[in-house]
C-alpha cells in the first residue's frame, strides 16, 4: 500500500513539474512572441521626418535617443543607444518601416538600463527590437504606443546595416568635452602622440571648448584626424560634473559619458579594427613595442579569445616639472606640457589604479568606463611592463615629496617627432605667432 502510495505521490510531482515547465516555456514563448515585429498597416507612406540631431528627446523628455544601429550578432535587431528614466521609462515600441511594400511593422522593445547608473536618476540603456523578417528596415521610429500616427514621429536611419571593410586599425573615443576646455598644447600633443603610436581617427563627443580651441578641432577635422559628434546634453537633462550622484538635482553622471562611449563604440564597429577608449588627458604608452600595432599583434597572439585589453592608469602630477623641453615657444599656448611631466606616483596601498581599454568593438555589447559590462571574448589586464596609461593632471597624492615619486621617461623616446609635429600644428593654426 505504501509503495502505490510513494508511486502517486511521484507521479503527481511529475505531473507538476511537466505542467509547470510547460507553462515557463509557453511564456518565454509568449515573451518572445510580444516582442516579434507585427504588421500594424500595410500600404501607407512612411512617414516621420529624419532626425539628424545626436540626441533627441521623445515626447514626454524621459527617453533620449542617441542613434539606432544594426545588430545581428545574435538575432536580427536593431539596438538604439539611449538615455532613460530608469524607472518611469516602462514600454517602448519600434515602428519599422519596409520598403518597398511600405508595411509598417511595430516591434515591442526591451529597455535595458546599463548597471553602471551610480545612483543618477538617468542611465545609458540599450533599446532593443526584434527586425521584421524578410525586409531590412534602414530607418525606425521609438514610440511609447504600438498605435498611433507614425507621421509625428521622428525616423532614425539605422546604422550599420551594411557590413565593411576595415578603414581604420585604431580609432580613439573621446567622451566628452566640456566645462569650456581649453588645455590646448596637452590636447595638441595627445593628438600628435596617438598619431605616432598609430592612430587615423579620433571621435571626439564635444559639448563645449574654448574659442582658440575650436581652432584647434577645426585643424584635425580639415586633416581628416578628427570627427566631431556634437554633444549638446545639458539642454535636455540637468548633467553632473562628477560621476556619482551626489543627491543634488541633477539627472546624469559626467555629461552622459557612458552614452557617449557605448555610442562610439557602435558607431565604429564597421570601420575600425580597434577602439580605444580614453580621455585626451591619457595616452596608452607601450613599454616594449615602437607603437599599438606591434604591441595589439603580440597581446593578442599571447590572448587568444581576448576582446577587451585594459591598461592601468598612472598619474603624473601637473605640478612636478623638470627643466627639460621648457620650449620658449610652447610657453605662449594655454595648457599643460607632458614632456616636462616625468614623475608618477606611486602605487597607493589598497586602491586599485583605474584602467582604460582597447576593445575589438565587434564583440561588445555594453560598455562602463573602466571596463565593459557585457561582451563576448575575454578581457585581459595588461600588465605594466607592456604599457600604461600615461595620465598628466592633478595630483592625486598632493602630499607626497619629490623623492617618492618615480621618474619615468617613457615619453621621452619620441620627443623627437613629437616636438615637430606639435610645431608643424601650432604654426599652421597659428599659434605660435597670435597669442
Amino acid at each position: 500500500k505504501m509503495r502505490a502510495g510513494k508511486k502517486s505521490y511521484f507521479a503527481a510531482a511529475m505531473c507538476i513539474i511537466t505542467v509547470t515547465s510547460m507553462l515557463a516555456v509557453s511564456y518565454l514563448q509568449l515573451q518572445r512572441f510580444s516582442h516579434q515585429p507585427k504588421v500594424i498597416q500595410e500600404g501607407r507612406r512612411c512617414g516621420g521626418k529624419i532626425v539628424n540631431s545626436t540626441i533627441t528627446a521623445l515626447t514626454g523628455n524621459k527617453t533620449f535617443i542617441i542613434s539606432p544601429y544594426f545588430d545581428d550578432r545574435e538575432s536580427k535587431i536593431t539596438r538604439l543607444i539611449g538615455i532613460v528614466h530608469h524607472e518611469d521609462v516602462k514600454q517602448l515600441y519600434c515602428w519599422f518601416c519596409c520598403q518597398p511594400n511600405e508595411k509598417v511593422y511595430v516591434s515591442k522593445a526591451k529597455i535595458d538600463v546599463h548597471s553602471d547608473r551610480f545612483g543618477f536618476p538617468y542611465g545609458a540603456a540599450d533599446i532593443v527590437c526584434l527586425e521584421p523578417e524578410n525586409c531590412d528596415p534602414t530607418h525606425v521610429s521609438i514610440h511609447q504606443s504600438p498605435h498611433g500616427n507614425t507621421d509625428q514621429l521622428p525616423r532614425f536611419e539605422i546604422k550599420n546595416r551594411k557590413a565593411e571593410a576595415f578603414s581604420f586599425d585604431f580609432t580613439v573615443c573621446i567622451s566628452t568635452m566640456f566645462g569650456n576646455y581649453n588645455n590646448v598644447l596637452q590636447f595638441i600633443q595627445s593628438m600628435e602622440m596617438y598619431k605616432i603610436l598609430g592612430v587615423q581617427k579620433v571621435v571626439i563627443y564635444k559639448n563645449n571648448c574654448s574659442h582658440l580651441m575650436e581652432k584647434v578641432l577645426k585643424f584635425y577635422i580639415e586633416e581628416g584626424t578628427v570627427e566631431i559628434i556634437p554633444w549638446p546634453i545639458n539642454s535636455h537633462l540637468k548633467v553632473s560634473s562628477k560621476w556619482h550622484f551626489m543627491q543634488d538635482g541633477t539627472h546624469i553622471g559626467y555629461y552622459g559619458q557612458i552614452t557617449a562611449l557605448n555610442d562610439c563604440i557602435y558607431r565604429n564597429m564597421e570601420r575600425s579594427k580597434f577602439v580605444v577608449l580614453n580621455d585626451a588627458d591619457e595616452i596608452i604608452l607601450p613599454l616594449k613595442h615602437p607603437n599599438w600595432k606591434a604591441m595589439m599583434n603580440s597581446l593578442q597572439e599571447q590572448n587568444p579569445g581576448t576582446s577587451v585589453f585594459l591598461f592601468e592608469n598612472h598619474i603624473f602630477p601637473e605640478t612636478v616639472s623638470s627643466p627639460m623641453f621648457n620650449l620658449s615657444s610652447w610657453n605662449t599656448v594655454p595648457g599643460v606640457n607632458i614632456l616636462q611631466h616625468v614623475y608618477r606616483e606611486p602605487d597607493r596601498k589598497n586602491v586599485i589604479n583605474p584602467r582604460k581599454m582597447i576593445v575589438d568593438p565587434r564583440k561588445v555589447i555594453q560598455t562602463s568606463v573602466h571596463s565593459v559590462l557585457r561582451a563576448y571574448g575575454k578581457s585581459v589586464n595588461v600588465p605594466m611592463d607592456v604599457a600604461l596609461i600615461y595620465h598628466c593632471r592633478k595630483a592625486l597624492q598632493r602630499d607626497l615629496p619629490r623623492e617618492s615619486l618615480i621618474r619615468d621617461t617613457t615619453l621621452w623616446r619620441y620627443n623627437s617627432s613629437l616636438i615637430k609635429n606639435v610645431n608643424k600644428v601650432l604654426s599652421q593654426t597659428m599659434l605660435q605667432t597670435q597669442i
